[in-house]
């Protein structure tokens, strides 16, 4: 995505003309190779020198009125390969530097004016979306490369030949193979003053400065004599002037334009009067290095103490939205660089590792999915939800609403189901506290236990183990918390039959476990549980594999792929018990007596397919 921002292309400067006026309409390509299959040129419909070009002319209502159609339509939207491609005949024509034809001039919808020079030759042999431009409106379609080994001809082409081939009807250049040529023909430009090779952009300048209130003043005075000023080092910062004494009525300039003791100064040169700037610095500029700014908060003397930035940056883990990716992250990286090359970061990178979150959306009245956000109106306001159900509600049905690096639907149901989930594990907790109060948790590895005992010791071993690695390796904090609420159940069914301690080995692990999606909760129940330090002062639980490992397990087993039974075996058990088991099955011996067992596929721990003739 930051590559596709900043768009960075090789190719060349092609110098074309316009033909009724003279003007230069320079035009940027990466394929000079094809500039011979030149037909027609197109403009963006925002370049500034359509205005000009037309004016005067029987076209010029027709291009304005299309002009203006096209504002409305965002520019992610003209780049798609199925956007409709329209356009308008400016009613001039340029000229082809390389063989002086003369082409007609349009404005087109497809043409963007963030690439190169907003001015695109147009080459409908050779680039799909020129070719159906032309097949629309009925413009020429000259053939410039052929296929190395075959003839190519205009009039039977139902696309555009995009392939490496053999450049022809191209002047000095027939014969040659076409990669070659783009250097050899960005050469020849540049040697017979038609242009030269250029390296072409899709970024553009984004300007810092506001004209609004809230934000820092541009450190600039503007004085009649000396001209614009920095404002010494020593005078900074420049702070704002009371809010009290702002006026915030719109009046089309900054606010603090009409703030004289804030804009009235003197020159740091001349000393004569002079007048600050009154525009502030844009939000966003500072919110690409406010990670430096963390490391030192409290240092008036300068922005970040170097020693400190070094030693605790770069950050570990970035966590954001995709939105962010050609806007705060690409603008982040630009600024670390260029502190790094000015030597005041020892790192060129800001941060060494991205996650991207989706987004959280919500259906319409109409039933379609949308992007919560504020601009919507779609949000749903946490403070209704935190004054019914609680914050750790809130808190657990955001992260069980889904994997992180995916979309999710915002479901208003969804809530009540984590709030059910917490008041069962209180509830457990409430039932249990008298018993196992007093009581040292079970620590043993549960070969001296039996039941039910010996079943929740290994489930607690066993969510201790899932938990872990949701969080650690995969970032699912919705399986992590799936895998509590499957505990609980356990609990909830066997707690009758638990004895004290194993029960508070249970109980305390899931509330260490749950500290960190439920945090008042679940130091609620370790206090509760006669702890007197907080949740958060202890280690993660640890637990143990082998004791985790179930005694049996029960395998589906499939025959011809549908499934027809489930047998139980030991956890150990290899793949040929597994086989013999599966086959001995009477629900499978339905499928299998009289038929040819032609192959059986065990899949350890988790599926037996047998297949029949």
């Amino acid at each position: 995505m930051q590559a596709n921002w900043i768009g960075r292309s090789e190719g060349a400067r092609v110098d074309f003309r316009v033909a009724e006026t003279g003007e230069p309409l320079p035009c940027f390509t990466t394929r000079p190779d094809t500039l011979w299959g030149v037909t027609f040129m197109s403009m963006a419909p925002e370049h500034p020198l359509v205005a000009k070009l037309v004016r005067g002319t029987p076209e010029e209502e027709a291009v304005l009125a299309f002009v203006e159609k096209c504002r409305k339509v965002k520019g992610l939207q003209q780049a798609a390969a199925d956007f409709e491609k329209e356009g308008v005949f400016t009613g001039r024509h340029v000229i082809n530097p390389v063989n002086g034809e003369k082409v007609e001039l349009w404005v087109a919808n497809y043409a963007l004016m963030e690439y190169g020079t907003g001015a695109v030759m147009a080459v409908p042999a050779h680039d799909q979306r020129d070719f159906e431009f032309a097949k629309k409106y009925d413009l020429p379609i000259r053939v410039v490369i052929r296929p190395e080994d075959s003839h190519l001809a205009a009039d039977e082409m139902t696309e555009a030949f995009v392939d490496k081939g053999v450049m022809v009807n191209s002047g000095p250049f027939d014969g040659v193979a076409n990669v070659e040529g783009i250097g050899r023909v960005t050469q020849y430009l540049q040697d017979e003053g038609m242009g030269e090779g250029t390296v072409s952009y899709r970024i553009r300048d984004w300007l810092i400065s506001r004209q609004r209130f809230w934000g820092a003043p541009i450190p600039v005075v503007h004085c009649p004599v000396c001209g614009e000023v920095a404002v010494p080092q020593d005078q900074l910062p420049v702070l704002l002037p009371d809010a009290e004494n702002v006026n915030f009525k719109p009046t089309g300039t900054s606010p603090l334009a009409d703030v004289e003791e804030f804009v009235n100064t003197t020159c740091p040169e001349c000393g004569g009067p002079a007048r600050r700037d009154t525009d502030t610095i844009a939000q966003w500029l500072c919110s690409c290095w406010y990670f430096l700014r963390y490391i030192s908060p409290r240092d008036d003397e300068k922005p970040f103490d170097k020693t400190l930035v070094n030693r605790w940056l770069p950050v570990d883990q970035y966590i954001g939205g995709v939105e962010h990716a050609v806007l705060h992250l690409l603008y982040s990286r630009f600024i670390v660089k260029v502190l790094y090359d000015a030597g005041y970061v020892g790192f060129k990178e800001p941060f060494d590792a991205l996650f991207t979150q989706g987004m959280i959306c919500k259906r319409t009245p109409s039933g379609n999915l949308e992007k919560m956000s504020k601009s919507k109106g779609n949000v749903v306001a946490p403070d209704e939800i935190i004054a019914k159900y609680g914050a750790d509600t809130q808190r657990l049905y955001t992260l069980f609403i889904g994997p992180p690096e995916k979309d999710a639907e915002w479901n208003d149901r969804g809530i009540i189901g984590a709030y059910r989930f917490l008041q069962r594990f209180w509830d457990i907790v409430q039932d249990n506290l008298d018993s196992v109060r007093g009581t040292p948790a079970y620590c043993g590895n549960g070969s001296d236990l039996e039941g039910a005992d010996r079943l929740v010791n290994r489930e607690t071993h066993r969510v201790i183990g899932r938990v872990t690695h949701d969080i650690e390796d995969s970032w699912h904090f919705n399986t992590a918390v799936a895998a509590l609420m499957e505990f609980t159940n356990i609990l909830k069914t066997e707690e009758r039959n638990i004895s004290p301690a194993v029960m508070r080995f249970a109980l305390e692990s899931a509330a260490e476990l749950l500290c960190l999606f439920v945090p008042h909760i679940a130091e609620e129940v370790w206090e509760l549980l006669g702890h007197k330090r907080s949740i958060f002062g202890k280690p993660w639980p640890g637990w143990d594999a082998e004791v985790a490992q179930a005694d049996e397990i029960e395998i589906p087993v499939q025959v011809n792929g549908r499934l027809r039974a489930k047998v139980v075996l030991p956890s150990e058990a290899d793949e040929t018990i597994v086989q013999e088991a599966a086959l001995a099955d009477e629900r499978v011996k339905k499928y299998t007596d009289g038929n040819e067992v032609r192959k059986v596929i065990v899949i350890p721990g988790r599926l037996v397919n047998i297949v029949v003739e």
